[in-house]
């Protein structure tokens, strides 16, 4: 099952859509794990950095980071393909080699790469589907870690190992990581879109617990006013 696309069903017929899809006595959301901080993180760092990730649907993840402190922006959009398929019709078909991903700017005098690949791997999806992440299927919901440099694919992929080895969760971590080759923003409509509609039957039962989930398992990164992209400028 894939995401319906919201912007272009009436409102009660998407309602109804998703009471049907969602009826069923399973958990909201993916579960958070409570997993330990990386060993091996990045050095200290000047200047605004940047983290792209890609865990299912990407109006959660970005909701989780516009919730968290350090973070300057945070951008839904596409990495993995090419520029001339990066559009949100296309990448639904999950042939173009796109994720649905987020850019993460931010302050590393304020939050840490390893904070915020373990915020990504605890609370703002679940690493060990394959090809999937809650209702939606597809390889454009893929679980992936697009780095921007040498030290992040350390990072990253030690990480995933000390993880897999402490055998934090019940199944082995399926996180792809690999250099990010571009990142291209997502159409207007999905910016801030857990911010905008917190009370559709989507975003309440899949995305609304994730950032419940940061602000009880990582109270100290936590702030309650989003950090939103049309309070800035979403850039290539």
């Amino acid at each position: 099952m894939s995401r319906p696309a919201f912007h272009s069903l009436p409102f009660l017929a998407a309602t109804a859509a998703l009471a049907l899809a969602f009826a069923s006595p399973s958990r909201a959301a993916e579960d958070a794990v409570v997993i330990p901080a990386p060993t091996v993180d990045a050095a200290p760092a000047s200047g605004i950095q940047t983290a792209v990730v890609a865990g299912g649907c990407f109006w959660g993840v970005q909701g989780v980071f516009q919730h968290t402190a350090g973070v300057v922006n945070a951008v839904s959009g596409y990495a993995g393909g090419s520029k001339a398929t990066a559009d949100y019709h296309t990448v639904s078909s999950g042939t173009t080699g796109h994720a649905e991903s987020v850019e993460i700017k931010y302050d590393p005098k304020k939050i840490s790469y390893g904070k915020i690949l373990q915020i990504f791997f605890s609370v703002a999806h679940d690493p060990t589907q394959l090809n999937r992440q809650g209702p939606d299927t597809g390889t454009q919901y893929r679980s992936a870690i697009f780095t921007t440099s040498d030290e992040q694919k350390k990072v990253a992929d030690g990480y995933i190992a000390q993880l897999n080895a402490a055998k934090v969760f019940s199944k082995p971590i399926v996180t792809k990581v690999g250099a990010l080759e571009a990142f291209y923003p997502a159409e207007g409509y999905h910016q801030d879109y857990l911010t905008l509609h917190p009370n559709q039957p989507y975003i309440a039962y899949n995305d609304i617990p994730k950032v419940e989930n940061l602000k009880k398992l990582f109270a100290d990164n936590y702030i309650e006013k989003p950090t939103l992209v049309s309070a800035g400028k979403v850039t290539n």
